[in-house]
């Protein structure tokens, strides 16, 4: 499996919260405010709504708790009770769904048809598309940040970045920023997720979009069934490969990555469990060669999330 370097773009800790999401929910509501007062709705009160896993609906009350505005967030069955709390002490509304993320999904934009709601959902379907751009935007700074990092260590671009998926619009933004650079090497772009919810590796085996059902993961914040509908064409046309990973390897990722110094939920150490699968075992070489893959090359993996921000990861590790 070797390789020339390994960077791991820790996310352990983004604008005070222990997961990403925070750079898409803060510009979507941003932008969905802002777009509220030029239609002349800027005093009237609003409440955001929103379904997660965790991460997601945290980031959108943390929002709605420093601009002030109410906040209910949808949460499905398999969230760990601690997430949960965590959503809560931001001062939300939350509403916990007997059903899996899909069906939280469902229920929150039923909600959000309430006069003064305001859904910030990072998924799209037909019809609800606007704010979900808008969050795949906020997403890309973390692209950019990886290529001035890289930069400042004199590694150049990435040649590979593993991008753990839930509905995928992470790797909605990570594709559309690799393939909108100018002209050089490709950097290959390996999708990760459950075996638990393997919407994505479902999806691209058929040719369009899929619902899966769910099972229980601890990689929460991955366990999706439904691809984002904007990001569903970039992932079937940007991704080099995508792969499926148990339990067992996220949890044995989650206790390497401790054991460098860097904190890593189940869902953000699925990158590095991903590339272990995708670059071992029968048939590496060929996998190896495909993705253009050396000795010399560098490889990024993106951990999503600190291990504050999914508790199952210590369950995982005792």
């Amino acid at each position: 499996m070797s390789v020339g370097r390994v960077f791991v773009k820790d996310e352990s800790w983004r604008l005070g919260l222990p997961a990403f999401k925070a750079l898409g929910a803060s510009w979507a509501v941003h932008r969905a405010l802002a777009a509220r007062a030029v239609q002349g709705d800027a005093t009237a009160p609003v409440t955001l709504v929103s379904a997660t896993d965790g991460n997601h609906g945290r980031a959108v009350a943390r929002t709605a708790r420093l601009l002030g505005h109410r906040v209910r967030i949808f949460v499905p069955r398999g969230v760990h009770p601690a997430a949960v709390a965590a959503i809560a002490a931001e001062e939300a509304e939350v509403a916990q769904v007997t059903g899996a993320y899909d069906e939280a999904v469902r229920q929150a934009a039923e909600a959000a048809a309430a006069p003064g709601a305001l859904l910030v959902q990072d998924t799209a379907w037909p019809g609800y598309e606007r704010i979900p751009g808008w969050i795949v935007e906020g997403y890309s700074t973390l692209c950019a940040e990886i290529d001035e990092q890289l930069a400042v260590a004199g590694a150049g671009a990435p040649d590979l970045i593993a991008i753990p998926v839930g509905v995928g619009s992470l790797a909605h933004a990570v594709v559309t920023h690799y393939r909108g650079r100018p002209a050089g090497p490709p950097t290959a772009l390996l999708s990760v997720e459950p075996t638990a919810a393997p919407c994505v590796i479902e999806s691209l085996m058929r040719g369009e979009p899929v619902s899966v059902a769910t099972g229980e993961t601890i990689m929460a914040g991955l366990n999706c069934g439904t691809p984002s509908s904007i990001a569903w064409p970039h992932l079937r046309d940007g991704l080099d490969a995508a792969i499926a990973i148990p339990d067992a390897a996220s949890a044995r990722a989650v206790g390497d990555l401790a054991r460098l110094g860097i904190s890593s939920g189940p869902c953000g150490a699925a990158s590095l469990a991903g590339l272990r699968a995708a670059l071992t075992g029968d048939g590496a070489d060929g996998r190896r060669a495909a993705l253009g893959l050396g000795p010399a090359s560098t490889v990024v993996l993106l951990s999503t999330e600190g291990s504050a921000a999914n508790p199952a990861a210590t369950t995982a590790d005792s």
